[in-house]
């Protein structure tokens, strides 16, 4: 059996495979402890199959822990050791504003005060030792480190390429009688970019005792279970032990999204359309990732919360767009939706805990899309009530109907999730309209027509799990190790046998820490022209010739930027690569057999209309429809057909107008 729990900000879901049989559920999330609602989940969905925590070979977890810590500033007390002279790296950054037009907006403040930045006595070049550590200096500094110092970043100049001094920084930071933490540059991201290198190295200190904690809570509980240690997803859509995850926290910050990311590509090629749009919507927030030829499209680094984090990352895009999101009136009179949210506690008005503020889910509640009468995944009962007087309330303050309101809202979510699809898609020059748009997430298939409508997109794919896809995705995470190393090469020196020993060496030392027989090593490469500043990853063979490295850099230039430069020197700037195991196969088919259930009213435009209610997945069906899934509801507008693939995914399709 194995088992897969993804938390999210609403609910915490839990995925159960046991052969061909998928057994899911939900629990509401605890965000005061999150392994709390990990527990909960688990007993269950065992509950559920009738099954025993033994039973359990492989226990996978996705979490927001560090997430939400990045963004709250809720972190360790971190001291940053850095060359002397370069101990601001943090707080200069890429001198550049938060946001372009606003001149007010601001970047988060470091994470590392003035008082904890430590001139370290050393100096390396490109070729080596300029100046030797001065150790004796190093102690007396170590020895004024305040007491309620957690842990230690350690960054020094061309510490990637010459790692020695880093080592020695932290075996006397390891001497000294105190548990603090430390994190290397070396260790942690291993790239060039200095600012980049120092601030991804801060926030794996600042995290990496919090995530510890956690995960020795979890890891406690699954004990005291009859669990196995759980695995850990990571930010690049691979899973690792739990202990190497604790060891380094910025390793985890997408490690939520990068389940759902990693599922719906895994589903979208399984339906026959590998390349697609995945979009996750939750209680909290909205998640749009892409997936070309089945594999989700990953980063070599992005900002989480305006922080700069150089990791290999699943290439994700998040807005506060989710079932929970409040919808509010401006200052100028329009209607907004979030980004603040209600959570789990107290959660939407219907759900009767104490929420009174309008939310998606209460519009979708009153525009007949959501039943009262069929309480949610975990039990949540809905009361339209307390939605009517949420969104009742907001309509008079903006001069609309109940029913005007309640659309207003679902539009506007709607449309700002079609604007985070555009970000990914039409943003990096691909055309959405020749993907299809996989919808999953609590709330996403209630969505799904309205933004491929907005986007002019004519294929929507909802797996029958859709309701706890990220879950599912953890399931299907394969081991991995992702290794990078900056090389820049150019001119005679980028060779084939260049770049393959430096793959080799990463491939190496990935499967020395994965520890598994069976390994695939894919190998990727950050190219760009000489001169330039930013890079484009391309996929590569272990021994990549340069001449097919130089043709597939022009076609992604061309197809990114508009343009390409045949003539222009080429640059190896970075070697990326990940080592995986297999990853575990889905069952071929997890739909359940549909039942009709009757009809009721439903807004869809402007017009209510009387829509067919479906539970389960049907073989076909017509708009207007709702199909109610195990975990998540589909809504099917006129215009629409929906018919179920080979594998129980639902498969909607835009009739063509007039």
């Amino acid at each position: 059996m194995l088992l897969g729990v993804d938390v999210g900000g609403t609910f915490t879901d839990a995925a159960l495979l046991d052969g061909d049989r998928l057994t899911t559920a939900k629990s509401p999330s605890t965000p005061s402890d999150q392994s709390e609602g990990v527990v909960a989940a688990v007993e269950s969905v065992l509950e559920r199959a009738g099954a025993r925590a033994g039973d359990v070979e492989r226990f996978v977890h996705g979490m927001t822990v560090g997430t939400n810590a990045l963004l709250e500033g809720k972190v360790a007390r971190t001291a940053l050791f850095a060359t002397e002279g370069f101990t601001d790296l943090e707080e200069l950054g890429r001198q550049a504003r938060a946001e372009l037009y606003r001149l007010c907006a601001a970047h988060p403040p470091p994470l590392v005060p003035p008082e904890l930045r430590v001139p370290v006595p050393e100096r390396n070049g490109p070729e080596g030792v300029l100046r030797e550590l001065d150790e004796a200096e190093l102690e007396s500094k170590l020895d004024r480190l305040p007491e309620d110092v957690e842990s230690a970043a350690v960054c020094l100049l061309w510490g990637f390429r010459h790692p020695e001094h880093e080592r020695r920084v932290a075996e006397h930071l390891s001497g000294h009688d105190r548990n603090v933490h430390v994190s290397t540059s070396h260790e942690t991201v291993g790239v060039f970019r200095e600012y980049e290198r120092c601030a991804t190295t801060i926030v794996d200190a600042a995290l990496s005792p919090l995530l510890r904690r956690y995960l020795e809570r979890v890891s406690s509980r699954a004990r005291d279970a009859g669990l196995p240690q759980p695995d850990v997803m990571l930010s690049g859509g691979g899973a690792a032990a739990a202990g190497v995850a604790a060891r380094h926290g910025s390793w985890t910050v997408l490690s939520g999204p990068a389940g759902g990311a990693v599922g719906g590509a895994r589903l979208a090629e399984r339906a026959g359309s590998p390349d697609a749009v995945c979009l996750d919507m939750g209680g909290t927030s909205c998640d749009v990732s892409v997936s070309r030829a089945g594999r989700v499209r990953e980063t070599g680094g992005r900002e989480v919360g305006g922080r700069a984090l150089a990791l290999p990352m699943v290439d994700v895009h998040t807005v506060g767009a989710g079932g929970g999101s409040i919808a509010w009136r401006d200052a100028g009179g329009a209607l907004r939706v979030g980004p603040r949210s209600a959570g789990a506690d107290p959660g939407p008005a219907c759900y009767r805990r104490g929420g009174e503020e309008p939310t998606v889910t209460d519009a979708n509640l009153l525009l007949g899309y959501l039943d009262a009468a069929s309480p949610l995944a975990g039990g949540v009962e809905l009361d339209a009530g307390a939605a009517e007087r949420a969104v009742g309330e907001l309509g008079r303050e903006l001069g609309l109907s109940l029913q005007e309101a309640a659309a207003g809202i679902v539009r506007v979510a709607s449309t700002e999730m079609a604007r985070a699809v555009r970000v990914m898609t039409v943003e990096r020059g691909v055309d959405p309209r020749r993907l299809a748009l996989l919808a999953f997430g609590g709330a996403g298939p209630l969505h799904a027509a309205a933004i491929a409508e907005e986007l002019d997109m004519r294929l929507v794919l909802v797996p029958p799990s859709s309701g706890v896809l990220s879950a599912v995705g953890l399931i299907a995470a394969e081991p991995r190790r992702d290794l990078v190393e900056s090389v820049l090469l150019t001119g005679d020196r980028l060779s084939r046998d260049a770049a393959a020993e430096v793959v080799g060496r990463l491939a190496e030392r990935g499967a020395k820490e994965l520890g598994r027989s069976e390994q695939d090593v894919r190998a990727t490469y950050d190219l760009r022209y000489a001169g330039q500043a930013f890079e484009l990853s391309i996929a590569g063979d272990a021994r990549p010739e340069p001449d097919d490295l130089r043709r597939a850099f022009d076609a992604a230039h061309e197809e990114r930027y508009g343009y390409s430069d045949p003539d222009a020197e080429l640059e190896l700037v970075t070697v990326r690569v990940a080592v995986a195991a297999r990853a575990p196969e889905l069952p071929a088919r997890l739909a359940a057999e549909a039942e009709r259930a009757g009809s009721r009213p439903a807004v869809f435009g402007s017009e209510r209309v009387e829509a067919a209610v479906v539970r389960g997945v049907p073989d076909a069906l017509d708009g207007p429809a709702i199909v109610e899934l195990a975990e998540s509801t589909l809504a099917v507008p006129p215009g629409w057909h929906c018919a179920t693939a080979a594998d129980g995914t639902l498969v909607m399709e835009r009739r063509e107008r007039g």
